[in-house]
């Protein structure tokens, strides 16, 4: 065999590897191209479901998620009908598990109380409601006026006092839902987000009349407010604080009138002690 036919030969054989090679890659993709995703039923909602709302077949959907469904997300219909929802979730938006209500608690204001949490009802006007503005989901101070029983200053008059800060408003009326508008409405009644104590306080503070004071959502801060007094709106005395500094009381100075006669005239002259001008 000559050593033309060896070289074809071998220009043959490397071709031949080549294409070989390409053809396993592009079966190789193909292969894995063609290969099953594993995806997981999960339940979604059907449309957009308002708060407090409890859920029927009709809220409900279901859909492929690739892989592993996510933590606390329902993967049956069954699970979620009857349970209440505490907080708005949007069409095509799983369901998760901590928008829902227990079992067995219902729908409504009632779920969307946390535990420890109560709603407490005050009763208001127009006025008393920041003229229509307080909405679900706002922050407000209770302020309350009145006069204090057992009242021995009588210059004080009526005191308003600051009695609970940064509360959450649970529903205006009887509407739970937040107007996108940012509508006024009158309202009776508002319920209020408190703890056990604080209930009693609004309790105490139903007998007098009571005023809401908006405040922005991101400002936490409790505040030491003094309690203000009619007296101190006209200038009347108010009660300060004493220290414990000596305050050392000095004595006006004594005068002392002198009567001079010149002849026929007489006058008067006064003369202070020698102590004042010292």
């Amino acid at each position: 065999m000559n050593r033309r036919l060896l070289t074809i030969l071998l220009v043959a054989f490397l071709i031949a590897s080549g294409c070989t090679f390409l053809v396993y890659r592009v079966v190789g993709n193909r292969a894995v191209a063609a290969k099953p995703v594993v995806t997981t039923p999960i339940v979604a909602a059907a449309a957009d479901i308002k708060i407090g709302t409890l859920l029927t077949a009709a809220n409900l959907t279901t859909m492929e998620l690739k892989g592993a469904p996510p933590k606390g997300a329902i993967l049956k219909p069954s699970d979620a009908i009857g349970r209440g929802v505490l907080a708005d979730i949007y069409q095509g938006e799983p369901i998760m598990d901590t928008r829902l209500a227990p079992v067995g608690s219902g729908g409504g204001l009632a779920a969307t109380i946390p535990q420890g949490m109560r709603a407490c009802a005050v009763k208001v006007d127009q006025v008393v409601g920041v003229a229509g503005f307080v909405t679900p989901g706002m922050h407000v101070d209770v302020l309350v006026v009145g006069v204090p029983p057992g009242q021995q200053d009588p210059n004080e008059g009526t005191i308003t006092r600051t009695v609970l800060q940064n509360i959450a408003v649970l529903s205006a009326g009887t509407d739970i839902q937040k107007d996108a508008e940012g509508k006024p409405q009158q309202v009776q009644v508002v319920n209020l987000l408190v703890t056990p104590d604080d209930a009693q306080t609004l309790s105490l503070a139903s007998n007098l009349k009571i005023q809401l004071v908006l405040r922005n959502p991101l400002d936490t801060k409790v505040e030491k407010v003094d309690r203000a007094a009619t007296g101190q709106l006209f200038g009347a005395p108010v009660a300060v604080k004493r220290t414990g500094a000596v305050v050392h009381k000095v004595a006006a100075p004594k005068v002392f009138t002198v009567q001079v006669i010149n002849g026929t005239k007489s006058s008067q002259e006064k003369f202070s002690s020698p102590e004042a001008k010292q």
